[in-house]
């Protein structure tokens, strides 16, 4: 699984961090999320997808390889 995110998108809500800070943080500088493990392990996929279901901007996709 890949973890996607469409930047230009994201409306810094910071949900995602929430739901998985291990796979989430934002920009200082304007709080827009970027993706700190794009290939999170299986321990990691309840709270991705957590954060798609929970992104108020729908910016966030999980893709299977």
């Amino acid at each position: 699984m890949r973890v996607e995110l469409d930047e230009p998108k994201c409306v810094a809500a910071g949900q995602c961090v929430m739901a998985a800070p291990d796979v989430f943080d934002q920009r200082d500088e304007d709080g827009v999320a970027v993706v700190l493990d794009e290939h999170p392990g299986a321990e990691l996929l309840d709270g991705v997808r957590e954060a798609v279901a929970i992104c108020p901007a729908a910016a966030i996709r999980l893709v299977e390889e």
